[in-house]
């Protein structure tokens, strides 16, 4: 079943220049909670780091790499969402670190404090803790790193209430948070599907050379018609399914035994649970990126894996 066919942990987290001074922070194989993130560093200025990790020690591995290529001590923290993979790592990088994000991703982070934790209790989280960003914006915010300029976009909702993406337009690297994640099933249960569409129109128009997502490989725009492959296919399911009247657990079995449409190569396939229940309900109308229940739609997840807890190896 999807999420339990890795039976190891994952390969070392590895940092790679993508662009002069701008690297993208990997952590291998991109499933629940092994994200990525992006350091940008100019001379004497620091770096403005692009989401963080989700445990301590991914989280004091990460500071390691990004003390190894900035220039001067400044710490600019960028949250692309809330989820905590992203998020739980800001207390590592102490208090004269500034945290950014979008104002709605704030609330979302205080609101959801440390839940992520509750769903994989046996994953060693270590003394993480909520750290609130200190400044927040509401459509653009420019960074000036040195004579880099660094470009924070709001494209939500589309895998959450609230997306930021981050735009380097002179080197053309996009660092796209979760609404790309190459070689990764989507997910937009805390989001939409309609929403996730019109976002990758914003990011295509954009033109990136390089596309760090935030989880799996460095990718190209390629990416972006992937992405939008499989949430046309997720819409046409969820069609299927509510013209037979059937929910999204019972759907989501008969795309696993006719080999989900072709996506099967993507990583944490189980999401389509979710996926579908998103999709189920926008395609009733209704508000976009509504709140559903998580917790119901997690314990969907795992029924559909077999009553087993999808892997995670953070």
């Amino acid at each position: 079943m999807p999420g339990s066919d890795r039976t190891g942990p994952p390969a070392a987290a590895r940092i790679t220049e993508v662009a002069d001074r701008v690297y993208a922070y990997l952590q291998p194989d991109g499933g629940w909670c092994l994200n990525n993130a992006g350091v940008v560093t100019a001379p004497g200025f620091g770096a403005v780091v692009v989401d963080t990790a989700a445990t301590e020690r991914r989280a004091r591995a990460l500071r390691t790499a990004v003390d190894a290529v900035a220039d001067g001590p400044r710490r600019i923290i960028v949250n692309t969402h809330f989820h905590g993979d992203h998020t739980f790592g800001n207390a590592v990088f102490g208090p004269a670190a500034t945290v950014v994000s979008h104002a709605g991703t704030r609330a979302e982070i205080a609101e959801t404090g440390l839940a992520l934790t509750g769903l994989w209790p046996n994953v060693d989280w270590g003394e993480v803790r909520t750290v609130l960003p200190h400044l927040t914006y509401t459509n653009r915010l420019t960074v000036h790193a040195g004579e880099r300029r660094v470009e924070l976009i709001s494209v939500g909702p589309a895998h959450t209430r609230h997306d930021t993406v981050v735009w380097l337009p002179a080197e053309r690297v996009l660092f796209a948070g979760d609404v790309v994640m190459p070689g990764c099933t989507p997910f937009v249960l805390m989001g939409t599907v309609r929403g996730m569409l019109a976002a990758l129109d914003v990011l295509r128009a954009l033109d990136p050379l390089v596309v760090v997502g935030g989880h799996g490989p460095v990718a190209g725009p390629e990416a972006f018609d992937e992405t939008t492959a499989y949430l046309r296919w997720l819409q046409s399911v969820a069609t299927t399914a509510a013209e037979r009247g059937m929910s999204a657990l019972q759907m989501a079995r008969d795309c696993a035994r006719e080999g989900y449409g072709g996506f099967d190569g993507l990583r944490d396939r189980e999401r389509l649970v979710g996926n579908l229940r998103r999709a189920l309900v926008e395609r009733a109308g209704g508000e976009l990126a509504q709140p559903l229940d998580v917790a119901a739609a997690f314990e969907e997840i795992v029924e559909f894996n077999g009553g087993r807890l999808p892997a995670c190896h953070a």
